[in-house]
């Protein structure tokens, strides 16, 4: 949302805390119907003037409503990886813990749809929340 009110992606990128804006761009900035109207009509004002940019806004009002879109957080809670869509037929799942020598290990699954990604993701958590274990118990032997 602040990306849509015009907030500049560096800004953004140093208060949330990621060492590059690329990483903000990459898990925050998708485009919404707002942030297309907004866009067409800048390049309508930039081509044509004054009179395009009004005519946009009549269309605007006209214009029948977009579908309803469920809202999902773009978070999950701690434990539970995440899943994304990355095209229309594959879905990425990662889980990356922090294992017992402090430094995060991800691993990705890919399924063709998003319950099979849940599916495999959860499977995935389990293995890797026993090889945690697993590492913690030899650690203590050594």
């Amino acid at each position: 949302m602040a990306l849509e009110h015009g907030m500049d992606v560096k800004t953004l990128s140093a208060i949330i805390g990621h060492v590059s804006s690329t990483t903000t761009l990459n898990v925050y900035a998708h485009i919404t119907d707002e942030m297309r109207k907004s866009a067409a009509a800048k390049i309508d004002h930039g081509i044509a003037g004054a009179e395009a940019l009004e005519g946009a806004q009549n269309a605007e009002e006209t214009a029948p409503a977009s579908e309803f879109v469920p809202y999902k957080t773009p978070r999950r809670r701690p434990g539970t990886g995440c899943v994304s869509q990355l095209r229309p037929h594959l879905w990425e799942g990662r889980y990356s813990p922090v294992w017992p020598d402090g430094k995060k290990h991800s691993r990705n699954i890919y399924a063709k749809t998003e319950a099979e990604c849940e599916e495999k993701l959860k499977k995935l958590i389990l293995e890797m929340k026993a090889e945690i274990a697993q590492a913690r118990g030899e650690m203590k032997i050594n």
